[in-house]
Order: C-alpha cells, then sequence, then structure tokens
C-alpha cells in the first residue's frame, strides 16, 4: 500500500511504500498495480525496467522520447539522487516547469514521471543505484535530451562544482530551440 503526494507539477506524484520492519530488517511492496493505479487515477502496463548504477556528480539527463512518449516510475535501491522532472507537454498549464525531490534507499520513496515529461537526476551519495519501470520501450531513434542547465527551465540543482555528464547529454538542447513558438 503507497500514500501518496502532489508535486507542483500535479500528475507528477511522490509515491511513499508502507514499511514491515522489526530487528531482523524490513518489507515493503515496491509496485502493486492496484495501488499505483488507485494513486494516478488510471491503469498503467509497464513494459521494460531499467537499472542504472552512477557515481557522485553523474548527472543523467534530461531525457525524453518525442515520440514514444515514456511514463517512469523511479526509485534508488542504493544510495541517494536528487531526481527532476520537467513538463514539455505543451498543452499543459505546467509546460516548462520542473520539479525535484530527493529519492534514496533510506526514504524509499518512489517518483511518478507522466509521458510527455523530460527526467533526469543527480547523484548526491558517493553511488547510487536508480531502477525505473518505463510504459513504452526505449526507442534510440526518438530519444532527445533537454539541456540540463538551460536557464530558461532554471533547476536548482544540489551541485558541487561540475556535474559528470555523458558526451549525449552535454549536447543536450535548449528549450528556446525545442519550441520556439510556445516560450
Amino acid at each position: 500500500m503507497f500514500t501518496f503526494s502532489h508535486t507542483d507539477i500535479p500528475d507528477v506524484l511522490l509515491l511513499e511504500p508502507r514499511v514491515f520492519g522489526d530487528h531482523r530488517g524490513f518489507f515493503f511492496e515496491s509496485f502493486n498495480a492496484i495501488d499505483f493505479a488507485r494513486c494516478i487515477g488510471a491503469e498503467v502496463q509497464f513494459v521494460q525496467d531499467n537499472h542504472s548504477k552512477s557515481v557522485r556528480g553523474v548527472l543523467r539527463g534530461l531525457h525524453y522520447q518525442a515520440q514514444h512518449p515514456q511514463g517512469k516510475l523511479v526509485r534508488v535501491t542504493q544510495g541517494e539522487v536528487f531526481d527532476v522532472a520537467v513538463d514539455l507537454r505543451r498543452d499543459s498549464p505546467c509546460f516548462g516547469k520542473w520539479v525535484g525531490v530527493t529519492l534514496s534507499a533510506d526514504n524509499r520513496r518512489q517518483l511518478w514521471v507522466p509521458p510527455g515529461l523530460a527526467h533526469g537526476f543527480l547523484v548526491t551519495s558517493d553511488s547510487a543505484e536508480v531502477l525505473y519501470k518505463t510504459t513504452d520501450y526505449w526507442y534510440p531513434e526518438h530519444e532527445q535530451c533537454l539541456m540540463w542547465d538551460d536557464l530558461t527551465v532554471n533547476i536548482r540543482w544540489p551541485l558541487q562544482g561540475k556535474p559528470q555528464l555523458s558526451e549525449k547529454d552535454a549536447k543536450g538542447k535548449l528549450m528556446r530551440d525545442m519550441f520556439k513558438s510556445e516560450i
């Protein structure tokens, strides 16, 4: 069973599982289709699970697929990240806004990022393992990247120095180049 709360982008939800713990350790359901549908108000079919491991200061994202957009249910199984979603849905009242939350193995929170939003995270612990379910498959030919430091979006990353980026992420697009008529 999950409790959930809305973020500043109402479709982006922060989910917190009910954890059963004692001197032996803990147990919780990390996913339950009925509870998840209750939280988001719709049934969703996940088709792919992804798992990444990164070291402190790695920033992955902000990724999205213009065609075949993916909804993502994100959680951290080791370490801690600052997880970010940016609304790229042109018809949304939250278009161009971002939300960021801390996800960690300790807090066991999950973030639901619906289709149409860019997603990324910054590793804030020595290392972190991130698991996420997606509602559509990865299509490399449709993957795009919003520049992590775009001043139009103005994400307040908890950085200490410059982030470590992949070559692909370092070449992300600015919002003004993606949606010239909307900005």
